[in-house]
């Protein structure tokens, strides 16, 4: 029972970190992997660790919904969604985790997370969290001052109407929970390369190492498909041991998600692409 309740808590955690998805790509890898790193790290990650901007002719999925099935243990655990859309100059991305089934009968989560980001460099400006998690009601924003590397975070509960707001050091150029699977989809999916990068989430900073284990078919509902696998993790930061995860891209220009798992210690969830929405 402890282990469903654990369950509940860490889905819309493991949406927001998972299901972030990615954009098709118009140029070849090489296109990418010839561009100089232009943002390199300085606060808060490894010296190796940079974000690097999108190659010339690279189109972001605008108008395009991916909605995954969440299982936990053949459990049916929820429902997750994704959606990127231009908002002026910004890239925004939307990404909700509903619970359902047994999990949404002990733990009800309803979540949503909005992030935008320059799509040029693809350094994050602002995040924003709307959390219910069983008794837990929360709205938190994050946004990120390139001109003095601070991040602003603050955090209103709407249950006690206790309010935080924290100034933390960041590197010139971050990431963030919600859109950096868009950034990973962008990057050189080669078997056996490694990409590390600085991740901001909350007041905190990561450092997040992507490796490309290889190809492979996989079968979801959607359909069935020749992907690239990736493994995640976070290699220093506040994230680091908190678990690993594992993505399917497929392994043509569109780079679509097709697969999620989540490993923790105490279970893993598995996101399956039920269908993908154009509007």
């Amino acid at each position: 029972m402890t282990s469903i309740f654990k369950s509940a808590r860490c889905l819309a955690v493991l949406v927001l970190s998972t299901a972030i998805l990615l954009a098709p790509l118009t140029g070849q890898d090489s296109h990418h992997a010839a561009q100089p790193p232009a943002h390199p790290d300085t606060v808060g990650a490894e010296p190796s660790a940079r974000i690097v901007p999108p190659p010339a002719g690279y189109r972001y999925p605008n108008g395009q919904t991916y909605v995954f099935d969440v299982e936990w243990h053949l459990f049916n655990a929820g429902t997750a969604t994704v959606h990127m859309e231009q908002a002026g100059a910004q890239q925004k991305v939307t990404a909700t985790a509903e619970s359902a089934g047994v999990v949404n009968s002990l733990f009800k989560v309803r979540d949503q997370f909005v992030a935008t980001f320059d799509p040029k460099t693809f350094c994050s400006t602002d995040v924003m969290k709307h959390i219910e998690e069983g008794s837990r009601k929360r709205d938190t924003d994050v946004t990120f001052d390139y001109t003095r590397r601070k991040s602003v975070f603050k955090e209103n509960n709407l249950k006690t109407g206790e309010h935080r707001n924290i100034e933390s050091d960041i590197p010139s150029c971050v990431t963030d929970v919600v859109s950096g699977f868009y950034y990973i989809s962008s990057l050189p999916l080669i078997p056996g390369s490694v990409h590390t990068f600085p991740m901001g989430d909350n007041a905190k900073t990561a450092v997040v190492s992507s490796r490309v284990e290889g190809r492979e078919q996989v079968k979801v509902p959607a359909g069935t498909f020749q992907t690239v696998r990736i493994r995640a993790e976070a290699i220093s930061g506040s994230l680091v041991g908190k678990g690993t995860i594992w993505v399917w891209f497929t392994d043509d220009a569109n780079r679509t998600p097709v697969q999620m798992k989540s490993k923790l210690g105490w279970g893993s969830l598995t996101f399956r692409l039920q269908r993908l929405e154009r509007r």
